[in-house]
């Protein structure tokens, strides 16, 4: 029996360890995000011409933080900031599109931020990220509660950000790219170029700036947004890629600033399963 202890102690240790789970979500909230914002105090008639209340729809300031296992705390933290669509809200679309499971299965050494935006409405509205500065503001709350959670040491500062999201998402990222006075490094949208092409061509055009497009012919909109802001680019001499879905690959994605990826899918599946977000985050431009 005593030869045996040993080997069963170690199968028990290794079971254990395979049951840890990739990720830890945290909850906070801060008073720079979304809402409650004064445009949606007496509700709205949202894009389903549904009269949305603002309680249970634009009252909440939570956001989450997924931290992968493994993650090491650095002085500067990378961090992802999604955005959900319509008729989604920071929970249900963390479970729907596996974001958490395919940030720890990218290997990035970054942190994953999901600030409510418009609650289970119909609604781009991005509320007070549209606002001059608060979206910096709003970083600075992030680090700091991270901060007192022990996940960042006090001296930690933002490194690179990457704005990531799904078809309604458009409107509150392109506020925050006009706004936000955060320098932001890298734009992913999924079927999500809905307008603000003006925003997005400009920031795009600039230096350094990775900007990917995944977009569907059923999303009503984004793939005619595309064309536009390709004839844009073109215009500008401003070179871009162009590929369909099967052909993506590392060396695509590493090879072209400006990409627009097409894909024969629905507009509602084309984030995970296979997993798109992740394979993003795995060639990103900035993270390590």
């Amino acid at each position: 029996m005593k030869y045996w202890l040993p080997l069963i102690c170690c199968i028990i240790a290794t079971g254990i360890l395979r049951a840890q789970p990739a990720y830890t979500v945290l909850h906070f909230s801060s008073p720079h995000n979304c809402f409650p914002d004064t445009a949606r105090d007496h509700g709205h008639l949202d894009g389903d011409s549904i009269l949305q209340p603002r309680a249970g729809h634009y009252d909440d300031s939570s956001f989450l933080v997924v931290v992968p296992r493994g993650f090491h705390p650095k002085k500067t933290v990378d961090l992802v900031i999604w955005f959900h669509g319509w008729h989604n809200n920071i929970d249900t679309a963390l479970q729907f599109y596996g974001l958490a499971d395919q940030l720890a299965a990218s290997g990035r050494n970054a942190l994953l931020v999901l600030p409510e935006a418009a609650k289970n409405a119909a609604d781009t509205y991005g509320g007070k990220l549209g606002r001059q500065g608060m979206f910096k503001l709003l970083i600075e709350d992030v680090v700091a509660d991270l901060k007192q959670k022990g996940v960042l040491p006090q001296d930690a500062s933002v490194g690179h950000i990457v704005l990531a999201g799904h078809s309604g998402a458009y409107g509150v990222i392109a506020g925050i790219l006009d706004y936000g006075q955060q320098p932001v490094d890298e734009v992913f949208l999924f079927d999500a170029l809905y307008g603000h092409v003006d925003t997005f061509n400009r920031w795009a055009e600039e230096k350094d700036h990775h900007f990917v497009h995944w977009f569907t012919n059923t999303g009503y909109g984004p793939d005619r947004m595309s064309d536009t802001m390709m004839f844009r680019l073109h215009r500008d001499r401003k070179p871009y890629g162009l590929c369909e879905e099967a052909s993506v690959d590392a060396n695509i994605l590493k090879a072209n600033r400006i990409l627009f990826i097409h894909s024969p899918r629905q507009h509602n599946v084309i984030i995970n399963n296979p997993d798109d977000f992740a394979t993003l985050l795995r060639n990103s431009f900035f993270l390590q």
